[in-house]
């Protein structure tokens, strides 16, 4: 099996475990140990990703509570925050794994990481997951489902060329036709140095 669609079954797995309970307060536990490195983080990646997702859609209640409301954003910051981690931590994994590829001469870069393409991966996971939720809806009309086959249809191509993409991508880095280079994120909203609100709270 390619890495991608090793990748893909991994998300479904940790979004079909999330809706089995539903709850963006429920236990984590991962089910690939962290011998099994790349798999272990991959399923943390997505899990993290849909916890988000279901606070986005919590916090668009327009009757929701002021105070709730601004938990949840606090929830959403940190969210963000592991995101971006578990990114960078893909990335090092990646870094590790290719350490020894003698580059090309004529390699160049690409203009993202493979952890950022995976990133847009475990996103579209959860699209496709919920699009097909609505093409299954029985309370819809078939106005509305017929709708969302067809977006459905684009999110399933998508996966084909986004999982080609990351495919070629990890082989020309193995191959030395491609090399890496992890810039981090430098998130500075949350940083009490860097963000001027929070100084003036120090």
């Amino acid at each position: 099996m390619t890495f991608s669609s090793v990748a893909f079954k991994i998300f479904e797995e940790s979004i079909q475990k999330y809706h089995l309970i539903d709850d963006v307060n429920q236990e984590f536990e991962n089910p690939y140990p962290e011998s099994d490195l790349i798999n272990h983080l991959l399923y943390r990646k997505n899990w993290i990703d849909t916890v988000q997702w279901h606070y986005e859609d919590i916090i668009r209640d327009p009757e929701i509570d002021p105070v709730a409301a601004l938990t949840l954003k606090r929830k959403i910051d940190a969210s963000n925050q592991d995101r971006t981690d578990m990114v960078e931590y893909i990335d090092s994994y990646f870094l590790q794994q290719y350490k020894n590829v003698t580059v090309a001469a004529d390699a160049t870069i690409n203009s993202e990481s493979p952890a950022w393409a995976i990133d847009r991966f475990s996103i579209l996971a959860l699209k496709i997951y919920h699009m097909q939720e609505e093409v299954d809806r029985t309370d819809a009309d078939a106005a509305h489902k017929q709708a969302c086959q067809a977006k459905l249809n684009v999110l399933l191509e998508q996966k084909q060329d986004l999982g080609t993409a990351i495919d070629q991508l990890l082989t020309a880095i193995e191959n030395g036709d491609k090399y890496m280079k992890v810039y981090k994120q430098m998130k500075m909203y949350n940083d009490a140095e860097l963000n001027p609100v929070l100084r003036e709270k120090k």
